[in-house]
């Protein structure tokens, strides 16, 4: 999952360092020597707190307009995004093995595709979650989801 939020980016010239915050993201600030170390690393703790706050079942934060970022004279904003499926898989966290009981054809038909059926259903998981962040967003209330099992 993709996920995009503004930084406010600024250099302390007495340090000799740059600063970057995440204002949506508490304690997501960080400082570095030069710029390109300084966002890498700014996307790195970013999305490793907003894992955190997934994997223990919290609502990440939402982001917030690029024009309510408050810059230190000099800086400036710029938009930061982050995949955190791939954090995920490169920080080596949270990998769960989950047992699903799929019909034989469906499974003889995934392996005759070379369908990975962890990444279809990790995939699938992850746009119902996007589809429900966008819809509290738009009414600011859950929707009622539904799967229908078939028999």
């Amino acid at each position: 999952m993709k996920l995009i939020y503004p930084a406010s980016i600024s250099r302390d010239e007495e340090n000799n360092i740059y600063i970057v915050k995440v204002p949506d993201i508490p304690g997501c600030e960080i400082e570095s020597e030069t710029l390109a170390d300084a966002i890498t690393k700014g996307i790195d703790a970013a999305s490793s707190l907003l894992l955190d706050e997934l994997e223990n079942g919290r609502r990440v934060p939402k982001a917030s307009p690029i024009e309510s970022i408050r810059v230190e004279p000099g800086g400036f904003v710029n938009m930061l995004m982050m995949d955190v499926n791939t954090y995920a898989e490169k920080s080596n966290r949270s990998l769960l093995k989950k047992n699903v009981r799929i019909p034989q054809w469906l499974s003889s038909f995934a392996d005759s595709q070379q369908i990975n059926i962890s990444e279809v259903l990790a995939n699938t998981l992850t746009g119902i979650y996007e589809q429900q962040l966008a819809y509290e967003d738009k009414f600011e209330r859950p929707p009622v989801l539904q799967l229908v099992q078939h028999s």
